[in-house]
């Protein structure tokens, strides 16, 4: 893999969301090169960051990461208190930024979004986009396969569950640095907000058929915050859409398995 140094920037737009209002959005751009959106999960959006530069050096792309709002210390409107509102706030995020040839991939609640935004916009993708990614995607309600539940989970047992070999990844607050502990409750506050108890809608699964764009739906084989029968469960519901389980992987394979996980976005 490349050492290279990839060129950031961080630049906060104020979006005007049809039935919101004003939503400011912090960004994250990543390298040169044609588009790709990469929205973060329940983990935040340094969850993200490294594999942002890995893929942006790796296949020569533009990476656009956008910090959900109410995560990382930001800004979130109280009019914006659903995924779908979050779906409708990068709908306008790619309009403003008028991304073509546009590559969307999410991971975990990243992933529901991601979804949400590609039933949104629908047929109109393809005069955008070329293809959409699901990495272990939360939101689907599959009956006996719901997601863990996550808020009565303690930072251990979010690991035991996130990874197929969780100590590598283990937190421990006494060495976060500050920011990131100050922005913890306001990640977990965020994400209630947008999932829900259940981190599950089950009106999804009727929208999921507007997907008009070539779908990967990934899971990791370990994952045990998400299980594969819900990814195989968004295939199914995706027109064409292909699935892929990762061996030795949990639910963040661009921290666990990220060469696997590139390979698969390069192809």
């Amino acid at each position: 893999m490349t050492t290279q140094t990839i060129p950031t920037s961080t630049t906060t737009y104020a979006l005007d969301v049809d039935g919101i209002g004003p939503v400011p959005v912090r960004v994250d751009e990543h390298g040169q090169g044609r588009p790709v959106l990469l929205l973060h999960g329940g983990a935040g959006p340094q969850s993200v960051s490294a594999f942002a530069d890995l893929l942006a050096a790796e296949a020569g792309v533009r990476v656009v990461v956008p910090t959900h709002p109410g995560f990382g210390g930001t800004e979130r409107p109280v009019a914006l208190d659903a995924m779908r509102g979050l779906a409708a706030t990068y709908a306008t995020l790619v309009e403003r930024l008028d991304l073509h040839d546009l590559s969307v991939v999410g991971n975990s609640i990243g992933g529901w979004a991601a979804a949400e935004l590609a039933a949104l916009v629908g047929a109109r993708a393809r005069d955008r986009w070329r293809d959409l990614t699901l990495v272990g995607a939360v939101g689907l309600d599959v009956p006996d396969h719901r997601p863990a539940d996550f808020f009565a989970l303690s930072l251990d047992e979010v690991a035991d569950l996130s990874y197929f070999e969780p100590d590598r990844f283990r937190l421990d607050p006494a060495t976060l640095p500050p920011a990131l502990l100050a922005a913890m409750p306001g990640n977990r506050a965020a994400l209630a907000v947008y999932g829900g108890p259940t981190m599950t809608d089950p009106t999804l699964a009727d929208r999921l058929g507007r997907i008009s764009v070539q779908t990967l739906v990934v899971a990791g084989e370990a994952d045990r915050i998400v299980d594969a029968e819900v990814a195989r469960a968004y295939a199914r519901a995706i027109p064409g859409a292909r699935f892929v389980l990762l061996p030795r992987t949990g639910h963040l394979p661009q921290l666990e398995s990220p060469a696997a996980l590139l390979e698969l976005l390069r192809g």
